[in-house]
């Protein structure tokens, strides 16, 4: 059992406000919140006092797409290294994706990984089950209680995740009920272009060429598409890691979250690089679908002002050192981000695009309320204490003495950031405390209210 804590003195974020005040922890659960100063009569005996100057409090972060690897890519990243960095970085749960080795294609290996996250996970955790040209029997199997949902490969990946016959596709959108997540890209084209690039540069090509083979044509013509079905057949549908301005005009504002059908994600990488990065970063920002223009950057983060975007996301998917050092055209898409995730996007409100306050709701409350996730992804009273204590006067370098990906590398190295996370609760456990960690407790499976 998680022991009792007090914060104090300390500014809440939460549900677009910010205060000064206090939260009480009992056991897994937030137990209280208290406006203003602390009453001389509050009951503290028997908590343990954080004292919270100078400090904010935020809900636990909540990942919608990360790749952890975990089966049969190792050598990567696994079930323990990858949420320990994601504690650290104030990410308390996240949905991982199912194209590991076996893909989690169906229903029994799917629990496998539920297993594994049960004996090492210090983040709380849910899998979403892989979609194939065939697996149809298997997806409907699904329960939307126990599992986050189905994802959808419209672009290149690994095994036989790419659902490329257009019967097959149709099905999945018609007869599928719980959320459908999906990469987006046009893969004929994405193919025709390397071919087209293959052909003039041959072997010789950099990672400038990422966005051109990987085209905002690419991708629009595949978020269209899906749109396009989900809109026919009703579905639940969500959109990954939108990276072009076109895109962003898919999407709707005028209704509220709640009501909405169609969701879209932006992803940490996609609102700080642009192709301008290329030329020092290389592969270490090769990530599918591709960073594009500086325009694209901007119209990317006012969709997420705006409403038209509606969450964040990492897309969390580290390869090794070697393999991210190869030639481009032989080095792998993906990168890790869940440690600084938060201290980026913190980055971005201190250089005013962004508030914290849109942050914490686009990165908790959003994607609670859209998962319909069971009490996590809010300050409240009776909710899972999955909580972040900020210092937003901490500087930190990120280098590779501190970094805990498996990899060992970041895209953020050489870069300091204006804040870092001092502490993290999950489930009422102070699991992370200022660079030390308690791993007496593992995270929770995260179940839904549908």
């Amino acid at each position: 059992m998680s022991a009792s804590y007090c914060i104090t003195n300390v500014t809440l974020i939460n549900e677009d406000r910010r205060f000064s005040g206090s939260l009480k922890i009992k056991g897994q659960f937030i137990e209280k919140i208290i406006k203003g100063p602390l009453s001389p009569d509050e009951p503290l005996q028997g908590y343990t006092i954080i004292d919270g100057r100078g400090k904010w409090l935020i809900p636990g972060l909540i990942d919608d797409q990360v790749h952890f690897r975990e089966p049969g890519l190792t050598a990567k990243g696994d079930l323990y290294t990858e949420p320990k960095a994601a504690v650290a970085g104030g990410i308390t749960t996240y949905m991982e994706m199912p194209n590991t080795k076996p893909s989690a294609t169906t229903q029994t290996l799917l629990s496998d990984k539920y297993a594994m996250a049960a004996e090492k996970s210090l983040a709380n955790y849910s899998f979403y089950i892989g979609a194939s040209n065939t697996n149809l029997d298997e997806l409907l199997k699904t329960d939307p209680k126990t599992v986050c949902g189905v994802k959808i490969f419209m672009g290149s990946s690994t095994g036989d995740l790419l659902v490329d016959d257009p019967d097959a596709l149709e099905a999945l959108f018609r007869d599928v009920k719980i959320l459908i997540a999906s990469h987006c890209e046009d893969d004929p084209l994405v193919k025709a272009n390397h071919a087209a690039a293959l052909s003039q540069y041959g072997e010789s090509m950099t990672a400038a060429m990422h966005p051109v083979i990987r085209n905002a044509e690419a991708c629009y013509r595949s978020s269209a598409k899906a749109i396009e079905l989900a809109t026919k057949y009703g579905t639940r549908f969500h959109i990954l890691h939108i990276s072009t301005a076109r895109e962003t005009e898919l999407f709707r504002n005028d209704i509220p979250l709640r009501d909405k059908k169609i969701t879209a994600e932006a992803c940490v990488h996609h609102l700080w690089y642009t192709d301008e990065d290329y030329a020092e970063k290389g592969n270490f920002i090769k990530w599918n679908p591709a960073v594009k223009t500086r325009a694209d950057r901007d119209a990317v983060r006012q969709a997420l002002i705006d409403g038209r975007i509606d969450v964040l996301a990492t897309d969390h998917a580290p390869h090794t050192l070697a393999e991210k050092n190869a030639p481009y055209i032989h080095s792998p898409s993906g990168g890790p981000l869940v440690q600084h995730a938060l201290q980026a996007l913190l980055e971005l409100s201190f250089k005013g695009v962004f508030t914290p306050e849109l942050i914490v709701r686009k990165y908790a409350h959003n994607v609670a309320d859209m998962f319909s996730i069971d009490r996590r992804g809010y300050l409240r009273e009776g909710f899972y204490a999955d909580v972040v204590l900020v210092d937003p006067e901490a500087e930190e370098l990120v280098e590779k003495s501190n970094l805990l990906y498996k990899c060992g590398w970041s895209p953020f190295e050489g870069t300091t950031f204006r804040s870092k996370v001092s502490k993290t609760f999950v489930n009422g456990h102070l699991v992370y405390d200022n660079g030390l960690f308690n791993e007496e407790q593992r995270g929770m499976r995260i179940l839904f209210n549908r």
